[in-house]
C-alpha cells in the first residue's frame, strides 16, 4: 500500500559530524497507553518531507536516535527556519537514515514522524519530528501517542506506524539515497549538493550558514 494509505482507509472504513565517530547505544520502550494500536501494511512510497521554496537546496539525513542529530535539530535548525526558509532563500529536506542507533528507536520513531506526514501534512510533520527529537530522551510508546495528539494526528494510528514500522519500506530507500551520496553518520547535511564539513567546529550552525551563504 502506497502514499494515500490513510486516505484509502478512510474511504473504505555522516560523516558529516562534529567529534562522532558513530553513534551508537540503545532506548527504552513503555506502553502504548490508551490504545491499542493495530498493524497496518506497509507503505511503500511517500515523497521527501519538505519546506519552503528556495533555490538554495538544504537536504539532511538524521536518525532520530541520535544525540548530534538532536543537537542539530533544537539548536541549528530554527536558525536555518528563521533566517534562510521563512526568507525564501532556501528549500530544506528531510531525509531519514537510521544508522541504527537505537533498533527500536531509530526506526520507530522515524516512522511515526512520517505517519503524521501522511496523515496530515508536512507542516504537521516537522512538528512532530521536533517534538521527537526534543523528547529524545524519553521515547516511550506513550509518548509518541502524546505527541501525535499535541499535533493533532491520529494517537492509535501513528503509534501503530512506531510499534509496526509502518513506513520501514520509505526510511529504507530514504537511507540508501544517503548510503549513495556517501553518508556514513548523522546529521549529514548537504547544501547545493556538497555535504558540509564541521571538521573543528564547535556547533553545527556556523558552517551551514557559511555553505547556503556561498551557495546565495
Amino acid at each position: 500500500m502506497d502514499t494515500t494509505r490513510r486516505s484509502l482507509l478512510a474511504t473504505v472504513g555522516g560523516a558529516s559530524t562534529i567529534g562522532l565517530a558513530g553513534c551508537l547505544g540503545s532506548l527504552g520502550g513503555g506502553g502504548a497507553g490508551n490504545c491499542d494500536p493495530q498493524e497496518e501494511p506497509p507503505v511503500n512510497s511517500l515523497p521527501v518531507p519538505a519546506m519552503g521554496d528556495g533555490d538554495v537546496m538544504v537536504k539532511v539525513w538524521s536518525d532520530y536516535a541520535c544525540p548530534h542529530c538532536r543537537t542539530f535539530t533544537v539548536e541549528a535548525l530554527p536558525k536555518i527556519e528563521e533566517n534562510y526558509v521563512a526568507s525564501g532563500d532556501v528549500t530544506y529536506e528531510h531525509h531519514d537514515f537510521p544508522i541504527p542507533v537505537s533498533e527500536k528507536w531509530s526506526w520507530g520513531a522515524a516512522s511515526a514522524a512520517r505517519g503524521v506526514q501522511d496523515s496530515m501534512d508536512d507542516e504537521a510533520f516537522f512538528e512532530m519530528s521536533t517534538l521527537l527529537f526534543e523528547n529524545q530522551d524519553k521515547y516511550t510508546m506513550k509518548l509518541v501517542g502524546d505527541l501525535a495528539e499535541q499535533v493533532g494526528a491520529d494517537r492509535c494510528a501513528i503509534v501503530g506506524d512506531a510499534q509496526y514500522d509502518t513506513y520501514r519500506p520509505v526510511l529504507e530507500q530514504d537511507r540508501q539515497r544517503g548510503v549513495n551520496r556517501g553518508v556514513q553518520g548523522t546529521p549529514a547535511i548537504f547544501v547545493d549538493g556538497e555535504q558540509v564539513d564541521f571538521s573543528g567546529a564547535q556547533s553545527f550552525y556556523p558552517p551551514i550558514e557559511e555553505a547556503i551563504e556561498n551557495a546565495l
